[in-house]
């Protein structure tokens, strides 16, 4: 990536958070690249991913409090019940991202959580057995060098879209991985 910028408590960071936001510091110093293995916590970024497509990332982490309050902490179980009264509430609050395709594919995707953790490996075991249950580091010299998605990327959004996964193309899913 492009070289670390010193920051004024002392510490080098990646250039993108910038120097001024607090809340965008915290999130690169103890989250971004942190690998999770929490299934919800999992569930959680990805829909904020989905929900993030076409806005900056600090827009949705500066909502994100507001996003779990409105979608009941995340839960799958309750998303993947919500009607339509509580999709036009949502359509409503003004301290989430109010977008009718995007509210849905959090509802088919909480659905798809769910039936994944039923039946299948589980939500994050099925993720990290694209990278073998791994951290997959890469060694970009420069922001041109970050591409848009991977193979990798690519495969996991196929995954994700065949077992009924909204908003998971292989540019959001590239988002996520990190």
């Amino acid at each position: 990536m492009s070289a670390p910028i010193l920051h004024p408590d002392g510490l080098h960071r990646c250039p993108w958070p910038g120097q001024n936001d607090a809340l965008y510091i915290a999130y690169h110093d103890n989250e971004w690249g942190v690998p999770e293995y929490d299934d919800r916590a999992l569930y959680e970024k990805l829909v904020l991913d989905g929900f993030q497509a076409g806005l900056s990332w600090i827009t949705i982490l500066r909502k994100r409090d507001n996003f779990r309050r409105a979608f009941d902490g995340f839960a799958p179980e309750k998303i993947a019940r919500y009607d339509a009264r509580k999709k036009a509430k949502l359509m409503q609050d003004a301290g989430i991202v109010r977008n009718r395709l995007k509210i849905e594919g959090a509802v088919l995707s909480a659905r798809a959580y769910l039936e994944l953790m039923e039946k299948g490996p589980g939500f994050a075991a099925l993720l990290w057995d694209f990278v073998d249950g791994k951290p997959k580091l890469n060694n970009f010299r420069g922001m041109k060098q970050v591409p848009a998605e991977t193979a990798l990327s690519r495969a996991m959004s196929n995954e994700l879209s065949a077992r009924g996964f909204k908003f998971v193309g292989p540019t959001i899913v590239y988002a996520f991985m990190q």
